[in-house]
């Protein structure tokens, strides 16, 4: 629903067929009264499959401010995405995590519970018999706001009580005030999210 995501799936269809596997894509959208990022409304999101053909799925995620996290509220939203993929026989999810958030993974993994631990560009998840793929976990946030401002996607404003107040958040300053003293930064810390920050991920598959 937010501006990864629906640059990811512009790129999608534009290359399905292409050159790339014959595929039938869809789209998901989980709503409710805190959405998680830049969300758009449903009712622009139909409109905008309905223009390239794409299926939408909705599904709404019921969430109160009592004991409200962005971490379980990320677990329900991804429950509720493998559910729609297993009642419509969908085999494959993209998420569209970038660059950026993958090393704010790291960093937020590395702070909170000393694990040099990122996600991974494609992941089999035998629980739910779904394989995740990312295909933008190479590419920058930079690059993804350009091709959005290109596709004249605007932007909107995040609907989380939590907001700005996110560890996350805290994560994304602290990687820019580095930068100015480091300016490989970020893709330092993308080289070794791969090369040795994926254990977790393969763990918890």
């Amino acid at each position: 629903g937010g501006k990864d995501s629906i640059c990811l799936l512009l790129m999608l269809k534009a290359i399905i067929g292409k050159g790339f596997k014959k595929v039938n894509l869809s789209a998901i959208h989980i709503d409710g009264d805190f959405s998680c990022g830049a969300s758009f409304e449903k009712e622009f999101l139909q409109s905008f499959c309905d223009e390239i053909d794409v299926k939408l799925y909705f599904k709404e995620q019921k969430n109160t401010l009592k004991d409200f996290n962005c971490y379980s509220c990320s677990r329900k939203r991804r429950r509720l995405i493998f559910d729609i993929a297993k009642e419509n026989d969908i085999d494959t999810i993209a998420f569209g995590h970038h660059r950026d958030d993958n090393i704010e993974t790291l960093l937020l993994n590395l702070f909170h519970i000393g694990d040099f631990a990122a996600m991974l560009p494609k992941i089999k998840f035998q629980k739910f018999d779904k394989t995740i793929i990312r295909p933008l976990i190479y590419v920058s946030e930079k690059d993804i706001i350009a091709f959005a401002k290109q596709n004249e996607i605007l932007k909107t404003f995040c609907k989380c009580p939590l907001g700005q107040k996110s560890k996350r958040n805290d994560v994304k300053k602290i990687i820019k005030d580095i930068e100015r003293d480091f300016p490989n930064i970020k893709s330092n810390l993308s080289k070794a999210s791969f090369l040795y920050g994926s254990k977790k991920a393969l763990r918890c598959k």
